[in-house]
């Protein structure tokens, strides 16, 4: 069978730090893998390996029975592209010269663009949605608009092998969606092999074919999407129960994490924060401020989102809403409601999009009628902004009347010197 990928026996080692212990795995044409595990179980790594960025200590990574190593990069570069999880770049390139790029591997020593060249990079460009920032320089998008020029220039490789490490990473929900739908739509009709690196389970569950599961460097289970998504493995491995539901509509099944019980810190502080989060920023505020005694609830969070895991498993007041779908106006409502039961507003550097622009409103609504709200710019704005400027106005109107940090520590001086206030006007 073409490009297919055999895994033997490989570890690796960072120094004397095993991170890869004993690998074996096919990969077979027209695949569409994912690797999943918890943060430092290896995935990244064995990525590299598989696509020669590293080189094993131990075993070997074979192409159609050919060791890596004996294959030329240029050679390798025609049949594999690779979108890596660090998508930053330092020069100052148009985004369809960045692209063009990716016909190198096609092209002689000193041979200019052809206009075949041309016509694969637009077509790569109006596959990602990125052709109406051809002549926009690459260091000037944002970072989840490089990322998805990032995907062009690797599709102009024309590869039948893609390998991704995280490419939703940078992505709103909308643009999450786009682009696994592309690649599982390339997979199925062009027959590219897919291997990707993703942290969700249920987008894993919804666009995988196949899943390999690494725990400890190990690989502790592989399989189908419902073969390797049990309840008994994710709490083998990740540390959380979790229940599985099945969609009535498409038959696809999500994962669900439960709720666990924790105890209350000893001493409970008589402020309410209302924390406006998403895509990962929230988990470790949310621990930090229940070990500062905060009460604390967050909304509106898609059900498995990263931080929506984190909030139920604290027990958190938290307002939810169905993954892949829009905020309905009446989850909204029960928003608003938790918003004006807050003392402080806490404004994460989440990603904005259509989806979600509708928690930013809200903070800005209760904002104008005295609420206290905390900016938190972590990251600029227009970094985040995916609703074509819309949560830029809105955020930069709110920084006219709130105050804006940069780190959990000024957000506890603040939170500390709110809290003494709530206490002398509670004697």
């Amino acid at each position: 069978m073409k490009d297919s990928i055999s895994v033997e026996k490989l570890s690796y080692y960072y120094g004397p730090k095993q991170i890869l212990r004993d690998i074996s795995l096919k990969i077979t044409e027209g695949s569409f893998i994912t690797f999943l595990g918890p943060n430092g179980s290896g995935k990244t790594t064995l990525l590299k390996n598989i696509c020669a960025l590293l080189t094993p200590q131990k075993g070997c990574v074979f192409l159609n029975d050919i060791a890596l190593p004996k294959i030329k990069p240029q050679e390798l570069a025609k049949t594999m592209a690779v979108v890596p999880q660090n998508t930053q770049v330092n020069f100052p390139f148009t985004v369809l010269d960045t692209v063009l790029m990716g016909r190198m591997p096609h092209q002689k020593r000193f041979q200019g663009d052809s206009p075949q060249d041309m016509a694969i990079a637009e077509w790569a460009l109006k596959l990602t949605n990125t052709w109406h920032l051809k002549d926009r320089l690459i260091t000037e998008l944002s970072g989840g608009e490089r990322q998805r020029v990032i995907v062009a220039q690797a599709l102009a490789q024309q590869p039948r092998i893609i390998l991704l490490d995280e490419p939703t990473a940078h992505l709103d929900l909308q643009h999450q969606l786009e682009l696994l739908e592309l690649l599982q739509k390339l997979n199925k009709t062009n027959g590219l092999t897919v291997i990707a690196i993703l942290h969700d389970l249920n987008l894993a569950a919804q666009y995988s074919s196949y899943i390999v599961l690494l725990h400890q460097g190990k690989i502790y289970a592989a399989g189908s999407p419902r073969d390797v998504l049990t309840p008994e493995i994710i709490k083998e491995v990740y540390g959380i129960e979790v229940s599985i539901t099945q969609s009535n509509l498409d038959q696809r099944f999500h994962v669900i994490p439960l709720a666990k019980a924790r105890s209350k810190p000893k001493e409970m502080k008589n402020l309410r924060v209302h924390l406006i989060c998403g895509g990962g920023q929230g988990a470790t505020v949310m621990e930090k401020l229940l070990q500062e005694g905060y009460q604390l609830s967050c909304g509106v969070l898609n059900i498995g989102d990263s931080d929506w895991n984190k909030a139920k498993s604290l027990g958190l007041d938290v307002v939810e809403e169905a993954p892949f779908t829009a905020i309905r106006a009446e989850v909204y409502s029960n928003n608003l409601k938790l918003l004006e039961q807050a003392d402080v507003v806490l404004v994460l550097p989440t990603p904005f999009g259509p989806g979600n622009l509708g928690n930013l409103e809200q903070a800005k609504l209760v904002g104008e009628k005295g609420k206290k709200v905390i900016l938190v710019g972590t990251e600029p704005i227009t970094e985040r902004d995916f609703t074509e400027g819309q949560a830029t106005a809105i955020y930069h109107e709110m920084l006219k009347h709130h105050q804006e940090v940069t780190d959990l520590n000024q957000v506890l001086d603040i939170l500390s010197k709110e809290s003494k206030k709530a206490e002398g006007d509670f004697k």
